[in-house]
């Protein structure tokens, strides 16, 4: 008898260890504010005593058939067991509802389990002592079971097959990761339990509770992935399998959008360019709206709060909310920063389909007119326009619709330089796009190498037609994302591109407009000048739209730069104006770079510019972008 009490003694202790390292590891990793999180803590905390009286009653056991206080002992440890084992399956049939987002869909489900059969199986145990319609020991302390304990494993089982059909129907909206960990549980709780049953000697049914536990644990307590560790907030990983739950269980979900439009002022009042600070500076504040597990930080300037059920009643509430707290300066340590902010307000899947729209809203810039600080209904008509958009670029693509136009650049002395390429796009369902609009949605997508490549190519294919030699053209520029140029294969594709038409690439003048994805100025740097050692030129493109700065100048190797059509229309406006177009003229050329105006419209600029020592104009002075046959025969007529 001894003997046995010592090995299940050895399966209890091992039983324990594993309960209490899953304990301990979900309060270090402070994993205990979702409600998923209270009842996984709940049902460990029932393993855990469950095992701890069973360690007493095994203790017990040997000493009831002597001793009184032993047999005592031992009834009350029986006792406490059934009335605490009673719970484990509802509550974790509660976690299971919990985890895979069914609790708002279940709620009458919920309350016949606990109100009902929950209550019955209870009180069957408590009332033990005094019905004996769970266990009962006859005159000689020999434990006899009842029909009691029966009801209570039967009812159980049924708690057990209902967390799985709920787990099955919600399969589509789990991670693979947690659909194999839940299946590990079930099937590990499964197997120890029927190993109990075969021979009631083997006392595995608590340590495979506690194994499996330990396993769900691991794979979905344990968040690590899903959160960033700079932030503290849930990263875009989790947001699109949260946002795919709500949709597969139907439920009622609203996002708010917050939206940063002067995330520069963190680098003017803390002196980085680290824009995770945004995070610091509004954690707290965000937390106080809605709990830390609905809040995302989808990039580093736009945050995503999910409210779900009956919070989505409150939604424009909180919205104002946060509207009119962005009205008063954020302390971050020594300093107020006074950030702006934009909220937009979408119903999922009313109004964005899924999780990849979220993703589309935080990611897409806002209507450039836009001058309200809340966004909903009508307003959201731009992320349509951006579906639309993504849409054609994809039939673009597939279609070959875009089409390379060409606008001439001239010497200041009128004498033809060349041309800029630039791309368009003739769509067969929403008509003409602009550049403007689907170069930052192709880059956003990872299709805008595709376009740069396309542009090359075809400026290429014209080099070796001889008509640009033939007029005496000194370069085509050729227009390139930065996003293109920091991709590991971009020398070795212009490269191949180049060799496959055998062009001079003294003929090709790469633009770059300086924009805040060039934050590597080192690697950007390092491309530009193996492109330059083979031959390319380079142009820095729309010098003084506000992106550019002067790092971008010191930093890369640029042979021309454009100076954007908004200095010199500045130039004529007003003194200041002119003055700053002087200043950057001046500046520019004591660095020995060659300079081009963007944006020449009169005989009167051409002459303000050449007494300003400038190299090189384009405009529709000379002539609007156009296609490629146009262009030839513009400057054939010109020539």
């Amino acid at each position: 008898m001894a003997e046995v009490s010592l090995y299940r003694m050895e399966m209890y202790v091992v039983a324990l260890l594993l309960t209490f390292t899953t304990l301990l590891y979900t309060f270090i990793q402070n994993r205990t504010d979702k409600p998923q999180n209270k009842f996984f803590i709940s049902v460990n905390c029932i393993v855990l005593i469950n095992i701890i009286t069973s360690i007493i009653t095994e203790y017990a056991k040997v000493q009831s058939l002597v001793s009184n206080k032993a047999f005592i002992l031992r009834n009350i440890m029986e006792y406490l067991y059934f009335i605490i084992h009673a719970m484990l399956c509802p509550l974790f049939s509660m976690y299971v509802i919990h985890a895979v987002g069914k609790q708002q869909k279940l709620v009458w489900h919920r309350n016949i389990l606990f109100g009902g059969l929950f209550f019955v199986t209870e009180i069957i145990a408590v009332s033990n002592p005094l019905t004996n319609w769970v266990y009962t020991f006859d005159a000689d302390r020999t434990f006899h079971r009842n029909w009691g304990i029966y009801s209570i494993y039967a009812a159980a089982a049924f708690y057990y097959v209902y967390a799985g059909v709920v787990l099955m129907s919600s399969w589509d909206a789990l991670t693979k990761k947690r659909r194999v960990s839940m299946l590990y549980f079930f099937l590990i709780v499964m197997f120890g339990v029927v190993i109990q049953m075969l021979n009631s000697q083997i006392r595995s049914e608590l340590f495979s509770e506690a194994l499996g536990l330990l396993g769900v644990m691991i794979a979905v307590e344990n968040e690590n992935d899903r959160i960033d560790i700079d932030t503290g907030f849930y990263n875009r990983k989790a947001l699109l399998t949260d946002i795919k739950s709500h949709i597969v269980n139907r439920r009622k979900l609203t996002v708010l959008n917050i939206k940063i439009t002067n995330p520069e002022i963190i680098k003017r009042a803390t002196g980085t360019t680290n824009m995770d600070i945004l995070s610091d500076i509004l954690a707290d504040y965000l937390k106080s709206v809605i709990p830390r597990y609905q809040i995302y930080n989808a990039n580093p300037e736009s945050f995503i709060l999910t409210l779900v059920d009956r919070q989505t009643e409150k939604s424009m509430e909180i919205a104002q909310k946060i509207s009119r707290r962005f009205t008063l300066p954020f302390q971050f340590n020594d300093a107020e920063i006074l950030l702006n902010a934009v909220i937009i307000k979408a119903d999922v899947p009313e109004e964005l389909k899924n999780a990849e729209d979220v993703l589309s809203m935080a990611d897409q810039s806002l209507p450039k007119n836009n001058k309200k600080n809340i966004l909903i209904g009508d307003d959201l008509d731009y992320l349509l326009r951006r579906a639309a958009v993504e849409e054609a670029i994809g039939r673009g693509i597939a279609e070959h619709s875009f089409e390379v136009y060409y606008q001439p650049t001239y010497h200041i002395k009128g004498r033809l330089h060349g041309a800029e390429a630039l791309i368009r796009l003739h769509d067969s369902v929403i008509g003409n796009v602009f550049p403007d609009e689907f170069i930052p949605i192709a880059e956003q997508m990872g299709t805008i190498d595709i376009l740069d490549n396309f542009v090359f190519s075809e400026v290429c294919r014209f080099l070796l037609s001889g008509i640009p030699d033939a007029f005496h053209m000194d370069c085509i520029n050729v227009n390139l994302s930065v996003m293109h140029c920091m991709q590991p294969n971009f020398i070795e594709q212009i490269n191949q591109i180049a060799s496959q038409f055998g062009i001079n690439k003294r003929n090709i003048n790469f633009e770059i407009t300086e924009s805040i994805a060039a934050s590597d100025y080192g690697l950007l740097s390092a491309i530009v000048n193996v492109l330059k050692s083979e031959g390319y030129q380079f142009s820095m493109d729309d010098y003084g739209t506000g992106y550019s700065n002067m790092e971008s100048i010191f930093s890369l190797d640029f042979d021309v730069v454009k100076i954007d059509k908004s200095i010199l229309w500045n130039a004529e406006k007003s003194e200041v104006g002119r003055i700053v177009l002087e200043n950057t003229v001046h500046m520019v050329r004591q660095m020995h770079r060659k300079i081009l105006v963007e944006g020449v419209e009169t005989k009167e600029q051409i002459d303000l510019l050449d007494t300003l020592g400038v190299d090189y104009l384009q405009g529709y002075f000379f002539s609007r972008p156009v296609p490629k046959e146009d262009f030839v025969a513009y400057i054939s007529k010109a020539d």
